[in-house]
């Protein structure tokens, strides 16, 4: 091939491949855009996804036959339905013909208990039959797994015949639950009448007086991200169109964290509330749960909750004669942890494949079915029912100046008290390990706190942070979702950092390729060195640190340096054997 050989030459080529990506942006853009439209057509009430994620649920993959006869009613290609399907986890053929599946999640990990929980139902069910699956939510006691679609965890792989007998068998777990004053995410919310009280209270207040309590409270979302509520819903309610969406994302996908579930089965009706007054606001009739297939349990106890509303009627049409419509529908997801992205999350419900959309335009103004949509976690949802009870002002001044409210935390089974535990924002992550944690079962050298794009924290640095956006952000880490793992003293980082890269790896949607290809030569690298291969390169590790972080498209590839840089920084000895110099690469996060 000839190379240019005048400034004239470069640059015609550079138009000529601009143009050629571009056409590529328009081509992916135009086509995202008309099978949202099309989807749309049809809507939620006989839901794409739904309609292929059916074959899952009936333990058979769909032939070509059958998901040509989808693309057909649905007017779509058939490249759009096989791409759809072909990326979930659960409706895989592979997955389709296991009868069990061993957690492998960050807690169960460094608990070390999987192993024998994976040789048991082995013995038991046959090797072929069992399978990985991440993560149950059971990461207080570990030992956590799934047999014939429900939950078990702790001592119940002792009782293997047991639950084989009796697939009825009670499942449900325990855990410590606890609030620092006050207790406004767990405080039973399970009076209907309350509710009603509460809910007729705020219809006839009216959606300007009810947003403008959420902007006093100065709600950030509890996903990770910690943008302000209050002006995400302003902004959908100021969008244009008559047809809107609520959607909370239920898809809690981070290892280490169960506090989404907590909510969804133990207060489901703070959710629904939540997610109701943000369907008043904005003028929408509709609210989704898009629910991880994971947790079984939170699915059931969710519907059970709203079909408890619509039988006192505080669903439907004219609630409380006060003109105001809303329904709501739940959707099972399907095994991708991509989704946990709200623009992932948005194109899976319309069936599209699950990849991360670019922004702008936001959700609020393109959202589900290219309509205004307002998308929030189940925690930020439940957290609306205490706002408007106690005043959005009073709300603002529990917590610090920047991060108000309360925040619930997952303590894994490596602590000696482990569970769910509420503080309010700025409280002492030293208190939380010592006092509410009751310390650690084993040595712990750090803990792992946001979920696996989250900070990596050495035991000492805990006295430095408080539960806020802002003092771990100032200290280079990430509060994230506020779960808890913690990293015993015997489980060595490497093997930690090669965990982190193989699950981007295995969840990445694909779509760009700073996080499709990075994280797998990470992993790769990482192997390689743990085995004795090959040591590492620090400029290597250096700059695909960096090409990830700033040229994926999303938090999953942009966010896995930060665990990793953190490992790097603060256990430089530990790690020194597997590069191929003294010198660590150092960075400041």
């Amino acid at each position: 091939m000839r190379h240019p050989s005048s400034c004239l030459e470069w640059l015609a080529l550079a138009m000529t491949y601009t143009c050629k990506v571009s056409r590529e942006i328009y081509r992916e853009v135009f086509m995202s855009i008309n099978i949202s439209k099309l989807s749309g057509r049809k809507g939620l009430d006989d839901n794409l996804f739904q309609r292929i994620t059916a074959f899952g649920d009936e333990h058979h993959v769909p032939d070509a036959d059958q998901m040509g006869a989808i693309a057909k009613e649905y007017l779509v290609g058939k490249a759009t339905v096989a791409g759809s399907q072909s990326f979930y986890d659960f409706l895989s053929a592979e997955h389709l013909g296991k009868q069990a599946f061993v957690c492998n999640g960050s807690a169960c990990l460094c608990a070390g208990t999987q192993q024998q929980v994976h040789d048991a139902l082995s013995k038991k069910l046959g090797a072929e039959n069992v399978g990985h699956i991440t993560c149950l939510g059971r990461c207080h006691e570990n030992a956590s797994f799934q047999l014939l679609g429900r939950n078990y965890s702790g001592a119940a792989v002792e009782r293997l015949d047991e639950i084989l007998q009796d697939s009825d068998i009670n499942q449900k777990d325990f855990y410590h639950i606890e609030a620092i004053a006050p207790a406004l995410l767990t405080a039973l919310f399970s009076d209907l009448e309350k509710f009603e009280q509460q809910l007729q209270k705020a219809l006839v207040d009216g959606g300007v007086a009810l947003l403008a309590e959420i902007k006093a409270s100065n709600l950030r979302g509890r996903g990770g991200a910690g943008f302000p509520t209050g002006m995400k819903w302003e902004s959908c309610k100021n969008a244009a169109g008559d047809e809107k969406y609520i959607v909370c994302n239920a898809d809690e996908g981070d290892p280490g964290a169960y506090s989404d579930r907590y909510l969804l089965e133990h207060q489901p009706l703070r959710v629904l509330f939540g997610m109701m007054i943000a369907g008043f606001i904005a003028g929408s009739k509709i609210g989704v749960l898009y629910i991880r297939a994971e947790y079984p349990e939170s699915i059931s106890e969710t519907q059970q909750a709203i079909d408890l509303l619509k039988q006192q009627k505080l669903l439907g049409k004219n609630i409380l004669g006060s003109g105001f419509d809303f329904e709501f529908k739940i959707i099972k997801g399907a095994g991708a942890y991509i989704c946990g992205e709200e623009t992932a999350l948005i194109a899976s419900i319309e069936g599209r494949r699950p990849e991360v959309d670019i922004r702008p335009p936001f959700p609020t103004i393109e959202g589900l079915y290219k309509k205004p949509t307002i998308l929030n976690n189940v925690e930020t949802f439940a957290a609306i029912s205490a706002i408007l009870e106690m005043s959005g002002s009073a709300y603002s001044k529990i917590g610090s100046a920047q991060s108000s409210g309360t925040k619930l935390l997952s303590l894994d089974g490596m602590f000696n008290r482990p569970g769910l535990y509420e503080v309010p924002m700025g409280y002492s992550l030293r208190k939380v390990v010592d006092e509410l944690g009751q310390g650690f079962r084993v040595p712990i050298k750090a803990l792992h706190i946001g979920g696996p794009l989250g900070g990596l924290v050495p035991v000492s640095k805990i006295d430095d942070l408080t539960v806020d956006f802002e003092t771990f952000a100032k200290n280079g880490f990430l509060l994230g979702h506020g779960s808890i793992v913690c990293l015993p003293e015997s489980f060595p980082v490497i093997a930690y950092m090669e965990h982190l890269f193989a699950f981007t790896a295995a969840e990445s949607c694909g779509k760009c390729f700073p996080c499709r290809l990075g994280s797998t030569r990470g992993k790769e690298m990482l192997q390689r060195a743990i085995n004795g291969e090959q040591k590492l390169n620090r400029k290597l590790v250096s700059d695909l640190l960096d090409t990830l972080q700033t040229g994926s498209l999303c938090a999953l590839g942009g966010g896995l340096p930060l665990p990793i840089r953190n490992a790097l920084q603060y256990f430089g000895d530990e790690l020194k054997p597997y590069f191929a110099t003294d010198s660590i690469p150092q960075r400041e996060v």
